[in-house]
């Protein structure tokens, strides 16, 4: 079967120094295992990743999974014991993280997974549209790879599979991973960079068990819109898919109650 052929089979079938150390920081959390990092003592290979960058991984997991979750205390006697790791490390760890947004430190209180009030989200995501538009036509101009193409498909498809099955843990790692294909595609490796999507990721934990279940379709069926356009090297419809995708989860952003996000700050 050629290229052509078996891509449209699967089109058929179915986003001050502090703050720019503290990104750099959060983007190296970005490959992270579904096996559910931060289960067990984390592995040692100081060569390659320091401790503080394996809490920084074990806590973007949890939140993932659902074992953190926003506005949650976080107790450091737990996690030192449970990851292995020494208070010095994991306070280094809460420092980045807090000034990268995904925690909240409080002098007294200690650390919290922060939450996002509504106007957060909405400003959030006017921030990353842009940037996802730009991946998702880069992603078409450079679909040469069938491997490439058919495992963004995949990751839709996947998906698709995964709002059906309700696993809300695994559907917000393959959300990660689909963002992750289409910038890889699109070969602008300052994508990576830029695009806030472990804040993202802190959202959609924020309000993933709060969505009816047409607010829910509506965001998995809009990855399989970006995928096939991306597939057909359509950059057009790309751009225009990733849009419409952006605009839904606007609309059930606006559609959440009030108790979904917290009081704006004074």
């Amino acid at each position: 079967m050629t290229y052509e052929a078996n891509v449209a089979s699967h089109v058929d079938d179915g986003a001050d120094q502090q703050a720019r150390k503290a990104r750099k920081f959060v983007k190296k959390h970005v490959e992270i295992s579904k096996e559910g990092a931060g289960s067990s003592p984390l592995p040692i290979d100081s060569e390659k990743i320091s401790a503080s960058d394996r809490v920084a991984d074990s806590i973007l997991q949890d939140i993932r999974s659902g074992r953190f979750v926003p506005g949650q205390h976080l107790l450091e006697p737990e996690l030192t014991a449970r990851l292995g790791i020494s208070r010095g490390s994991l306070r280094e760890a809460l420092k980045h993280l807090a000034a990268a947004g995904i925690v909240t430190l409080n002098r007294f209180r200690g650390a919290y997974i922060a939450t996002l009030d509504r106007k957060s989200v909405l400003e959030l995501l006017e921030t990353l549209e842009p940037l996802a538009r730009l991946a998702a036509r880069l992603a078409a101009q450079n679909c040469e790879s069938e491997h490439a193409c058919i495992a963004l498909l995949d990751s839709a498809a996947h998906l698709g599979e995964l709002y059906v099955s309700g696993n809300r843990g695994d559907y917000l790692n393959e959300r990660r991973r689909f963002y992750d294909l289409m910038v890889e595609l699109g070969g602008n490796s300052e994508l990576a960079r830029v695009m806030p999507l472990s804040r993202t990721d802190l959202f959609r934990a924020q309000v993933e068990t709060r969505q009816s279940e047409k607010q829910r379709r509506r965001h998995a069926e809009g990855y399989s819109k970006i995928a096939e356009a991306i597939a057909k090297q359509d950059a057009a419809a790309a751009d225009r898919a990733v849009a419409e995708h952006f605009a839904g989860t606007r609309k059930t952003m606006r559609e959440l109650p009030a108790d979904v996000f917290p009081s704006p700050r004074p």
